[in-house]
């Protein structure tokens, strides 16, 4: 786990992300935010998240978008602008890469909120995680010899 200071800058960090998710963010502007060089960010982002940067803005911009395919009536195309993407073409592809299906095709068979979209999210991820696979890493307990 990286030394407290850090931890800290990189969860703002995060938490910035998770909170502009639809709006143009670099690495540039989140290292600034961790207070370190973007190549430092990158690494340490990536070891105590367990994806870099760029991955977890897809993956928040992603999750939301199957939210709005599943909730509401919205175009794909204004789906597509309302959680970041510029570009339908890009966000097909990227959706498809990461879900399996075309937003159309994932609409059309998950019509309609589900139970899961009464939860928050993070609740349902903390739940699911398998232990030793938290957040930052952490070492599994030691049992005594």
């Amino acid at each position: 786990m990286p030394p407290a200071p850090l931890a800290r800058h990189l969860l703002r960090a995060r938490d910035l992300v998770d909170s502009h998710y639809a709006e143009p963010l670099d690495l540039e502007a989140l290292a600034r935010t961790a207070h370190v060089s973007p190549r430092h960010f990158s690494r340490s982002f990536r070891r105590t998240f367990g994806e870099t940067p760029y991955q977890y803005l897809l993956t928040r911009r992603i999750e939301r978008a199957r939210h709005l395919l599943r909730t509401t009536g919205l175009r794909v195309a204004e789906i597509c602008l309302a959680v970041g993407f510029t570009s339908v073409g890009s966000f097909t592809t990227t959706f498809r890469r990461h879900v399996g299906v075309s937003p159309t095709t994932y609409r059309r068979d998950h019509a309609g909120p589900s139970q899961a979209d009464r939860l928050p999210l993070c609740a349902v991820m903390a739940w699911a995680r398998l232990p030793g696979e938290g957040a930052f890493r952490e070492e599994p307990a030691r049992v005594p010899d």
